[in-house]
C-alpha cells in the first residue's frame, strides 16, 4: 500500500477533530465529508441549501486543485442532505462544476448531520493522473 499523504487547501477550515479533510494514496484521493463551513468556519447559506451546496462544492474543488487535480477528476461522491425535497435545488450547481461524462453519484436522506444547521455534506473520490 501507498503511503498516505494528507490534503489541504488554505480556503477549506482544517477539523479540529482528528481527521483528514482529504488523503492521498496513490493516485487516489479521498476527500472527507465537506460542509458549508468558509475557511474561518463559518456557516455559509444558513437555512439555504443551494447557497450551502455551492460552497461545499468549492471546497471539494479547493481540495482536488491542491492535491494537483481538476473536478474532471472526481469520479464519484456522496452526498447527504437533510431533506431529500431540497435536494432537486443542488442539481443546477453539479453542471457548474462537473462536466460529462460525470461522477458516479449517490444520494441520501440522514435526519441530521453533525450540526443541525448543516443542510448537505459531499463527500469524493477522485482519481488524479
Amino acid at each position: 500500500m501507498s503511503s498516505k499523504q494528507p490534503v489541504t487547501a488554505p480556503s477549506v477550515k482544517t477539523p479540529a477533530n482528528p481527521y483528514s479533510l482529504a488523503t492521498r494514496v496513490g493516485n487516489l484521493l479521498f476527500i472527507s465529508g465537506q460542509v458549508a463551513l468558509d475557511a474561518e468556519g463559518r456557516l455559509v447559506g444558513k437555512g439555504d441549501i443551494e447557497a450551502q451546496a455551492r460552497q461545499v462544492l468549492a471546497n471539494i474543488k479547493a481540495l482536488v486543485e491542491a492535491a494537483g487535480g481538476n473536478m474532471d477528476d472526481v469520479v464519484k461522491t456522496t452526498t447527504f442532505v437533510t431533506d431529500m425535497r431540497q435536494f432537486p435545488r443542488t442539481t443546477a450547481l453539479r453542471r457548474e462544476y462537473f462536466r460529462e461524462p460525470y461522477p458516479a453519484s449517490t444520494a441520501v436522506q440522514v435526519s441530521q448531520l453533525v450540526d443541525p444547521d448543516w443542510l448537505i455534506e459531499i463527500e469524493a473520490i477522485v482519481v488524479l493522473d
